[in-house]
């Protein structure tokens, strides 16, 4: 039987590739922090859903502390690293900067330190479609410049991807790069926009829409990021000795910020208060993924298209309400 670690298992999508994974007859390691930067209740709703199978071990850690994580690792043979622990959120990044500096590259950091010596199949650290920061392109690629990110999360993902490269060359660890384009779905983070854009519609708020709505992005429903890391988890870089690959892991097709307040209109059966504003630093404006590379590894194209994401969304945030 494989044993997959999987880091911030309780997290959104950590949570759904956890359950894909024992429901695949995998054994999981999941390990988390279950920290207070979004609702903990909804981290331990997701945990008690994987509790429920029994080849699921949890340990609640901070990958900071090194001597916990080295001990879980070593009393427990590891054939793959799923890396989806980190402190998320890019706005997050403006007002609070250290709980980046520790948890996104001290604590990957120390996984990297622990597992180098390690026989591990495959690792795969979940990266953003921030990297590549203000691009004029119409499909980022995974090899356009991603030297200038413009928050300072994406500023960590990217110093991760590097620290990645070098550990990868130097201890031939097979490690592929994800680099995640705007992924929602049921029991998404509440920080996310369509779920504070659900929140606010059904309470009658106003929602503030920056840069006057301008924006497109590569909206990827949860699902068909799931498959798509069940898939890779099989595939490492280990063709011609180059143990490190970077993919892009989104629709390849963005959609209007309008079409998505539009369609949460009309699934909640609810019109939206609006308030357009100016953009916020930070702010991009058009994300969208070029999918070449991982159709050609994998052979897999997502299928929900964001009408269809945004209905099976609303169907759960309307459940869990009642």
């Amino acid at each position: 039987m494989k044993v997959v670690l999987v880091t911030g298992c309780a997290g959104f999508i950590g949570f759904h590739v956890t359950k894909k994974l024992l429901e695949n007859n995998f054994k999981v390691i999941g390990i988390d922090n279950l920290n207070s930067y979004y609702s903990i209740n909804l981290k331990k709703k997701r945990l008690n859903i994987l509790k429920n199978f029994k080849k699921f071990n949890f340990f609640k850690i901070n990958l900071a502390n090194f001597s916990r994580l080295y001990n879980i690792i070593h009393t427990h043979k590891i054939d793959y690293v799923l890396h989806f622990a980190a402190q998320a959120g890019v706005r997050h990044s403006l007002k609070k900067p250290k709980e980046y500096l520790k948890s996104n590259l001290v604590g990957y950091f120390n996984l990297l330190e622990i597992l180098k010596l390690k026989k591990i199949n495959h690792i795969i650290l979940a990266s953003t479609s921030s990297v590549y920061g203000v691009s004029q392109k119409k499909y980022f690629k995974e090899n356009d410049n991603t030297d200038f990110p413009i928050q300072f999360y994406a500023a960590t993902k990217k110093s991760n991807e590097v620290i990645s490269h070098s550990y990868s060359h130097i201890y031939k660890l097979p490690i592929t790069v994800a680099r995640l384009f705007t992924v929602y779905g049921p029991y998404g983070r509440p920080d996310m926009a369509y779920y504070s854009f659900a929140e606010k519609i059904i309470k009658n708020k106003e929602i503030e829409i920056y840069n006057f709505g301008k924006q497109m992005r590569d909206f990827t429903y949860i699902d068909d990021v799931v498959n798509i890391f069940i898939k890779l988890l099989k595939k490492p870089p280990l063709k011609n000795k180059n143990y490190f690959r970077i993919l892009n892991v989104g629709k390849g097709k963005p959609d209007k910020l309008s079409d998505f307040i539009k369609y949460l209109q009309k699934y909640l059966n609810k019109k939206a208060k609006l308030k357009f504003i100016e953009a916020q630093k930070g702010d991009v404006e058009y994300t969208s993924a070029s999918l070449i590379k991982l159709k050609k590894l994998i052979n897999y194209k997502p299928k929900t298209n964001l009408n269809i994401g945004i209905k099976k969304f609303i169907k759960w945030y309307l459940q869990k309400n009642k």
